[in-house]
């Protein structure tokens, strides 16, 4: 028997993640990862759970799937208010369900606080909530403007106003709600988090020149724009999804709805979409900046050499040759058999 196919009772099982700023390449890559390694991709992503949100969110097509189970896309109404609560309940089901046909849990996406939550076992304790204060907070919004309320949060929470965009109303007034709750900031609370895992994890992270990231981000905008993201926005919007739903805070949803809403040109529209998504992909950098554990990749290498080094990161940490796992199952501990 091979060392890779040693089991012991006790062993850990094997949960692989590749993370990312938007347009990094990630989508292209898990691919050839999932094929190699027998493993079933689980989205690490916010907005793709939302069904009908597919150009905005840069959807990967089912026919673009290459016969790779994609877990967590599509799940959801856009009118539902999906939380990384319910991301680790699901994922909780998920993995060993993964596990146990034999294939290897892969989470795939850029949303670092759903893809750290699962591969440390987050304790997201229940701390209640208070109506009046959040009304209070959307009536504050409305009257000052989300940049106020914002800023009210940076008084507080500095590192969450970090990750937070104006925009996201609903995340900012949560993160002032658990303040006023507790006494205690959600940046406080995640640094008080344990960061051992209940996986063997392995954690990829690809990295890209900025300018040359900021450069596909832009084109990446043009191509939702070509494809029809304001006929999407449209739809969905005929379809009574409320202009203020959770989803609809998603980029490219929410600079849409404003020119539909006639306060921006479409010009303008544009541009705000391609500067707000590359402050989202600084955020989401800084954001993987203080997770510990990832094996950083430069995207701007040649793609065989950045998934040959890959294999071999994977094959180090799982203590595996990509040999003896090449289409081979994995048993209910995530290990090759």
């Amino acid at each position: 028997m091979s060392p890779a196919t040693t089991k012991t009772d006790n062993a850990k099982p094997k949960l692989l993640a590749l993370i990312g700023p938007t347009a990094v390449g990630k989508t292209k890559l898990s691919l050839e990862i999932a094929k190699a390694w027998n493993a079933e991709i689980i989205s690490g992503d916010s907005i793709q759970v939302y069904k009908g949100m597919d150009i905005g969110t840069a959807k990967i097509k089912p026919e673009e799937r290459e016969g790779i189970p994609h877990h967590l896309i599509d799940i959801c109404a856009p009118t539902h208010a999906f939380s990384v609560a319910e991301f680790q309940e699901r994922c909780a089901v998920l993995i060993p369900e993964i596990a146990s046909r034999g294939k290897l849990p892969f989470i795939v996406g850029g949303t670092g606080l759903y893809v750290e939550s699962v591969a440390y076992g987050y304790d997201f304790a229940e701390v209640g909530s208070d109506d009046a204060y959040r009304e209070e907070q959307r009536l504050f919004a409305l009257e000052h403007g989300a940049e106020a309320l914002h800023e009210r949060l940076r008084e507080v929470d500095p590192a969450a106003a970090e990750r937070l965009h104006p925009n996201d109303q609903r995340r900012v007034i949560r993160a002032l709600e658990v303040h006023h709750l507790t006494g205690t900031t959600v940046s406080q609370q995640l640094e008080g988090q344990k960061k051992t895992s209940p996986f063997e994890v392995c954690i990829i992270g690809l990295a890209m020149d900025r300018a040359k990231l900021y450069a596909r981000i832009n084109e990446r905008v043009d191509i939702m724009m070509q494809e029809g993201l304001v006929d999407e926005v449209k739809r969905l919007l005929a379809e009574g999804v409320p202009a203020n739903a959770v989803s609809m805070h998603g980029l490219g949803y929410k600079e849409i709805v404003l020119y539909l809403e006639g306060h921006l040109t479409l010009e303008e529209a544009v541009e705000m979409l391609k500067r707000d998504t590359r402050r989202f992909a600084k955020r989401q950098l800084s954001w993987f900046r203080h997770m510990s554990d990832i094996h950083w990749i430069d995207a701007d290498e040649n793609f065989q050499e950045n998934l040959q080094a890959i294999h071999g990161i994977i094959a180090g940490k799982f203590r595996m040759d990509l040999e003896y796992t090449f289409n081979q199952p994995f048993d209910d501990g995530g290990n090759a058999q």
